[in-house]
C-alpha cells in the first residue's frame, strides 16, 4: 500500500513508519523537517513537507493521521492551547478536503485522537458510548474528531484512535520516568486514585495496523488495555519491575504548578475499555500492566 503518515517522527509514528517498511508498504511522511525525518526514519524515507500544492490524494490507498503537538509538556497557557489544537485541527481539516476533493480517494484515513475525549470520568468505566464531560481536551478531541469525520464517504471509511497513554521506552509519559524511577525519586502522583488508561506501544501499531488492513472498521475505537490502573497500582508495578522504591510521591500542588489546567490530564482520569476493539476481534499482546512494563524494562 501507499500511506501518507502525518506526525511520523513522534513517538508513536517513529513505531509505525518501522513497522509499515518492515512489512514493505511505500511510505511518504509529512514532516516540517525532512532532514531530521530520514534522520530519525533512515534516509530512504519519503518525505513532504506541505500539503499545500496537492489538489486530491488520488495516488494513496490509505492515511494515517497522528500529528500534534505534545499534549503533557507545557503548561496549558492560551497560546499554548492554541498550539494544541490548530497543531491537530489544520492538518486534519486539510486533509479530509484533499480526500473529498479526489476522484480514487484513500480507501482509510486512520485520525488520532485521546481517551482525552470523554474528560475525567472519576471510576466510571467507559465505553466509545460514554457521554463525555465537557472540558478542554473533550473540545479539542471532538473537533480534532469530526475534522477526521468530513472525509467519510463511499469510498473511504475513517477511524478515530482514542489513544490512552503510550508506553515505550523511548518517549511519552514512561520514557519521562524511568530515569527517575531508577534512582529511587519517584512515586505516586495526587492521590494516586486516578485511573490510567494504557497501552504497550507494540499493542498501539499494532491496533493501527489492524484498522488499516480490517476492512468495514469505522468510528471511534478506544485504544488501550483492557485493565486500566489506578496510578499508584502503576507506580508500584514500575517501582516493582525495576526493583526499586516508590514511596517520593509527587504533590497535586506541584502538578497545577507546573502544568496548569494542563494537570487535569494527570490528576484526572479515564477507565476506558477497548469494547468495539475487542469486538472486532483484535487481541493485545500486552493486556497486563507487569508483563508490559517488565517487556520495556528488559528490553532497554
Amino acid at each position: 500500500m501507499k500511506i501518507l503518515v502525518t506526525g511520523g517522527t513522534g513517538l508513536i509514528g517513529r513505531h509505525l513508519v518501522m513497522r509499515l517498511q518492515t512489512l514493505s508498504h511505500h511510505v511518504t511522511v509529512l514532516t516540517r523537517d525532512a532532514q531530521r525525518a530520514q534522520q530519525t526514519l533512515g534516509p530512504e524515507i519519503a518525505t513532504m513537507t506541505t500539503l499545500a500544492p496537492l489538489s486530491h490524494l488520488n495516488e494513496f490507498d490509505a492515511v494515517i493521521n497522528l500529528a500534534g503537538e505534545p499534549i503533557a509538556e507545557r503548561r496549558w497557557t492560551d497560546e499554548q492551547k492554541n498550539k494544541l489544537c490548530q497543531s491537530r485541527w489544520d492538518v486534519t481539516g486539510q486533509l479530509s478536503l484533499l480526500m473529498r476533493q479526489s476522484d480514487n480517494p484513500p480507501s482509510v484515513f486512520i485520525s488520532g485522537s485521546a481517551t482525552g475525549y470523554y474528560g475525567d470520568q472519576n471510576d466510571a468505566l467507559v465505553d466509545e458510548d460514554e457521554p463525555p464531560i465537557i472540558d478542554f481536551a473533550h473540545t479539542l478531541c471532538a473537533r480534532w474528531e469530526n475534522l477526521a469525520l468530513r472525509a467519510r464517504n463511499e469510498k473511504t471509511r475513517v477511524c478515530l484512535s482514542r489513544t490512552g497513554v503510550v508506553l515505550a521506552a523511548d518517549g511519552g509519559l514512561l520514557g519521562r520516568l524511568l530515569p527517575l524511577y531508577k534512582v529511587g525519586l519517584s512515586g505516586p502522583i495526587g492521590d494516586g486514585t486516578q485511573f490510567m488508561s494504557w497501552i504497550h506501544i507494540d499493542d498501539i501499531v499494532n491496533a493501527l495496523l489492524f484498522m488499516l488492513t480490517t476492512d468495514g472498521l469505522a468510528g471511534p475505537f478506544n485504544v488501550c488495555s483492557p485493565y486500566p490502573v489506578r496510578n499508584e497500582h502503576f507506580s508500584s508495578v514500575l517501582a516493582g519491575v525495576l526493583h526499586r522504591p516508590a514511596f517520593t510521591r509527587v504533590p497535586a500542588r506541584a502538578v497545577q504548578l507546573f502544568l496548569g489546567e494542563g494537570a487535569s490530564l494527570i490528576l484526572g482520569g479515564q477507565r476506558a475499555m477497548p469494547r468495539r476493539l475487542t469486538e472486532a476481534g483484535f487481541t493485545f499482546c500486552f493486556s497486563e500492566l507487569e508483563a508490559a512494563l517488565t517487556e520495556i524494562v528488559n528490553a532497554v
